[in-house]
């Protein structure tokens, strides 16, 4: 019963559908009652999975802490701050587009910085990964694995990234545009006065950014075998193959 559990257990990594995974089990049933090898083990199983999910994690805070990794992925740019649209819209009419684009830039370039502290703490709460949490996450939908690091990184992510995020936007003058901005506009006449969060915008920008890089990562070593790159990929998703 082990063995069809885990070769189960590999045929839903990988989204089969449930005649392949009912082959599967037949084939799996033919190997015990011929006295044939074992398959894989539980801990290789939930070692390869982890090793996959540090993989695709640090590639995806690779692509974020690049340079550009957020200001020219369209995916996961930083805008202008939504709830004050009409700030940039009032100064592009006024004529002050570079003010508006180096905020922009240097809002992304903030980003950036920021992205590189990610790594470490995705890969801690990897490696703290349950015999259960694992279980959810090779039986769950594509992303199932990104949606256990939303649940289990995000505050963290967000009380390490906001401090950092402050100084990257100090380093890249991006909160000197940004009160240039707030201060050029609330002196005009007649608007109503804003002063937004710009820090905890950024932060929650940028950490979303990361998990739309995790979440792209994940889906190509579920479905694409040239991403299992280590010996130990290799041997637990080659019998889903």
């Amino acid at each position: 019963m082990k063995t069809i559990y885990r070769i189960f257990i590999l045929f839903v990594l990988s989204g089969c559908t449930a005649a392949q995974i009912n082959q599967a089990l037949s084939d799996a049933s033919g190997i015990i009652e011929g006295g044939g090898a074992a398959a894989l083990t539980t801990e290789e199983v939930g070692n390869g999975l982890k090793e996959a999910l540090i993989k695709g994690i640090s590639k995806g805070s690779d692509q974020a802490s690049a340079l550009d990794g957020y200001f020219k992925n369209p995916k996961i740019k930083i805008p202008f701050p939504p709830e004050v649209q009409k700030v940039e819209d009032k100064l592009r009419q006024l004529g002050m587009n570079k003010l508006v684009d180096d905020f922009i830039l240097s809002l992304n370039r903030g980003a950036e910085n920021a992205a590189q502290e990610a790594k470490p703490i995705f890969i801690t709460a990897i490696k703290s990964l349950t015999v259960q949490d694992a279980w959810g996450i090779l039986k769950g939908d594509k992303n199932a694995a990104t949606v256990y690091l939303k649940r289990t990184t995000n505050q963290q992510l967000y009380d390490k990234f906001k401090p950092i995020v402050a100084q990257s936007l100090d380093k890249v003058n991006a909160t000197k545009y940004y009160t240039d901005m707030i201060t050029t506009y609330n002196k005009i006449p007649f608007v109503d006065k804003v002063n937004p969060d710009l820090q905890d915008y950024a932060t929650n920008k940028a950490i979303d950014g990361l998990f739309v890089l995790v979440e792209e990562e994940e889906g190509k070593i579920r479905e694409n075998p040239v991403e299992r790159t280590t010996d130990l990929l290799r041997k637990v998703f080659a019998q889903q193959d």
